[in-house]
């Protein structure tokens, strides 16, 4: 019987390779596996596991004060007993000084697709045991359309389980317009692990069928198919303007579904007047739309003509809504949608989500649970998740958020197990000096990555491929039986066991662990899937043969779904979950907020940085920060496989030929991206798959700054986020805004040495 792990990448066979060393295969029944991860065993991948608890050398001297020192100094490895005495210390000291407040749990990221050796659920059980901590709230990825989508139509996770089905698309879809294109590298992962990844076959089964694919984007390859696409360049963050103008030309020539608007919406006359400019004499028509996308006046006059007159599916890529005012793509492809009158019919109305993971339109039968419990958290307070810079520099201070306003609070200590800030956060400079603020950070990892670096206390945790768990994901229709495969490497221990030790000498053992090892809780989370099975009519075998079948495919559901189609058949049986039960094209609620950022319906305000600002002068590229093709987000940037994917060892950076040349950048060339908040080198790629305007450069290279260079701060391996903008989308959501940014190039002068990663300085204690 073939043992198998999850990733959130991918489904793996283990093998014994011809030392007897397991080795990863991609699953069998998987039709494109995903190649992320399958070097997590070779050497240049481990080569940089941590081994021992370290602390850094200061702080361990007792120097606490020196938090400047975070990410500079060695580190002196000790033993775990001192470790788990140095961490419960600091803990019982910041609580009893300044309570449960001061404590800033992070945790934010793909850690495990194990459920119950999930870092965040561990971390997060943990301290609600202790009395409860400070929290995010929301996404990096979707923060926007989380916060925005329940004012118009649904809640995003509820919009992403029932999106119409591939194949519904390609027996119905006749044109399928993607606003950001749908990314197939994007698509490689969900949260829980794809079994099968099906977004490839899904949009070439389309093209097969005769769907015709507009791809709107900077970048070309955001689309990939066998068969030809129209690709239509268009300006970064001017996409609601495009729908805008879409829009009126639809309401200009009477083509817009008024029967549809009249019994499924509501505020469609605060639109209308919008479109016209009766509140501030700007029409929003195709003129108006082309000045501000670069997209030709002509060319949006047919493509409103063509969405009436096609079935047609409008989907949005969720890097639009990383952006200032990022909110208002998700509203304005709805209310696109609405006029065009397609919502809830097979093939037609609007998506939220294709390629942004792979399990975004699977017919796979859907179940919840297994979760580990996390229990209550006793502090009230939190933050949106992209606000951490604002938590940790302006505590007592107000912001907004949703309607309602908040207050942060004064955080003393930061713990994070799982995740790597100094990869997704923005404006990575000001980071940097606000983690200069807490007295103690305390990191749980696996690699020496830069979230380990600028800890004080970091505690060795095992990889998913070092312990036992099941896998699961809620619309990926398996259960996996994730076995160990290898031994930890050096002292590595898994999260559950550090906090389980440290439980034990903060009296809190029994709450936390409820008298359950591992296996004892591998058992009661298989319990909550046999409930939730026996609840939707599967039968599910017992713990015992499950482990040693190893997979469970629950397979597809009886019926395709198509989104929205039981709400277009009975609105009334079938009420929205908003105010009024429909959709609200204009949301009271959201307009009595008076948030100048975010008003009541969908509308164009111009972003801090575009390529029509006066800003463009100064900085004439704008920069967009999208997700990698060989890792899932900073993941394994040090593996093989992405270490490939760099030039010179830093970062692609994709460029237009015109671009290029006007500056003298050859391909493979090390470039300097630079702007007011940061600098950054990365290798040139030069290719007419970006448009001109736009530098494309991945998220994810692991932060490598170079403290001694005078100037605006230079980071040596590609990581763009040096360079993005640190401020919510709105006050609305206080989003992720990575996508609203200008930037210049040229050749580096100075190209200080791009080395491997490589440890940093341990000092050894002795060990007894």
């Amino acid at each position: 019987m073939t043992d198998h792990t999850l990733s959130h990448w991918g489904l793996y066979e283990v093998e014994a390779g011809p030392d007897g060393k397991p080795v990863l295969k991609p699953s069998r029944h998987d039709p494109d596996p995903s190649p992320i991860g399958l070097d997590q065993l070779e050497a240049d991948t481990t080569r940089l596991r941590i081994r021992r608890p370290a602390v850094r050398a200061s702080f361990l001297a007792g120097e606490r004060d020196k938090t400047h020192l975070r990410g500079q100094e060695p580190f002196v490895e000790v033993e775990w007993a001192e470790a788990i005495s140095l961490v419960a210390g600091q803990l019982d000291d910041v609580i009893s000084r300044h309570g449960n407040r001061a404590i800033f749990g992070g945790s934010y990221g793909w850690s495990s697709a194990g459920r119950f050796h999930h870092a965040q659920g561990q971390i997060h059980r943990f301290l609600n045991c202790l009395g409860g901590y400070v929290r995010h709230r929301d996404s990096y990825s979707h923060a926007a359309a989380n916060v925005v989508l329940p004012h118009i139509v649904a809640p995003l996770d509820q919009l992403m389980g029932q999106h119409t089905s591939w194949d519904v698309l390609a027996q119905h879809c006749e044109l399928f317009i993607a606003f950001g294109g749908v990314p197939l590298k994007n698509a490689q992962v969900t949260a829980g692990g794809a079994m099968r990844h099906r977004v490839k076959a899904g949009l070439n089964a389309m093209a097969r069928a005769g769907t015709r694919f507009i791809s709107i984007t900077p970048l070309r390859d955001d689309l990939k198919l066998d068969g030809a696409f129209e690709w239509i360049p268009i300006r970064p963050n001017t996409d609601t303007a495009l729908m805008l103008g879409l829009a009126h030309t639809m309401l200009a020539n009477d083509r817009h579904d008024r029967a549809f608007l009249d019994r499924y919406c509501t505020g469609f006359e605060a639109v209308r007047d919008y479109l016209l400019g009766k509140a501030d004499g700007i029409v929003k028509d195709a003129a108006w739309a082309a000045a501000i996308t670069g997209i030709a006046e002509e060319r949006i006059l047919r493509l409103s003509g063509e969405i009436v007159d096609n079935r047609t599916t409008m989907n949005v890529a969720w890097s639009l809504q990383r952006a200032r005012h990022g909110e208002q793509p998700y509203w304005a492809v709805i209310t696109l949608a609405a006029m065009a009158g397609q919502i809830g019919l097979p093939g037609g109305g609007f998506g939220v989500g294709y390629g942004a993971v792979n399990s975004v339109g699977t017919a796979q039968t859907r179940m919840g649970g297994p979760t580990f419990p996390q229990g209550r958290n006793g502090v009230a307070d939190f933050i949106p998740v992209a606000r951490i810079t604002d938590l940790l520099t302006r505590p007592g201070e107000r912001f907004d958020y949703n309607g309602q306003v908040h207050t942060y609070p004064d955080i003393r200590l930061v713990y994070w197990a799982g995740g790597n800030p100094f990869h997704h956060h923005q404006d990575l400079n000001g980071l940097l000096k606000a983690w200069q603020r807490p007295e103690t950070v305390i990191v749980h990892e696996q690699y020496w990555n830069p979230i380990a670096r600028m800890a004080d206390i970091v505690l060795p945790a095992t990889t998913s491929l070092e312990r036992n768990d099941i896998g699961y994901a809620g619309r990926e229709g398996h259960l996996v039986a994730m076995k160990k495969a290898t031994a930890p490497i050096g002292e590595a221990r898994d999260d559950f066991a550090i906090f389980r030790s440290l439980a034990s000498q903060m009296n809190i053992e029994h709450a936390f662990t409820e008298g359950r090892d591992e296996a004892g809780w591998l058992r009661w989370l298989y319990d909550q899937a046999l409930t939730e099975s026996a609840r939707l009519g599967l039968s599910l075998p017992s713990f015992e043969q499950f482990w040693e079948d190893g997979v469970i495919d629950l397979g597809d559901m009886a019926e395709s779904p198509v989104m929205l189609s039981g709400f277009r058949q009975d609105p009334q049986a079938n009420r929205l979950p908003t105010p009024s039960g429909r959709i609200e094209l204009y949301s009271k609620t959201v307009a009595g907020f008076g948030y100048d950022d975010c008003p009541g319906h969908a509308v164009w305000l111009e972003p801090d940085e575009w390529l029509g600002s006066a800003q463009s002068a100064q900085f004439p590229l704008h920069l967009v920060s999208n997700q990698p093709v060989r890792r899932l987000h900073s993941q394994l940037d040090h593996s093989p496989h992405s270490v490939e994917g760099k030039v010179g060892g830093r970062e692609a950076a994709l460029i237009n030929p015109a671009d290029a040349a006007a500056r003298g950048i050859a391909d493979g060339a090390t470039i300097r991206i630079f702007n007011q908040r940061g600098s950054c080198l990365a290798g040139a790629r030069v290719t007419d798959a970006v448009m001109a305007g736009v530098i494309i450069l991945p998220t994810g290279a692991w932060f490598d700054p170079d403290r001694i260079a005078a100037g605006v701060p230079l980071e040596r391996h590609g990581n763009p986020n040096v360079l993005t903008l640190d401020r919510g989308t709105s006050r609305l959501a206080q989003g992720s805004s990575a996508q609203t940014c200008l930037v210049e190039i040229e050749i580096a002068r100075e190209t200080p040495r791009q080395e491997a990663f490589d440890n940093p300085v341990l000092i050894t204690a002795a060990r007894g």
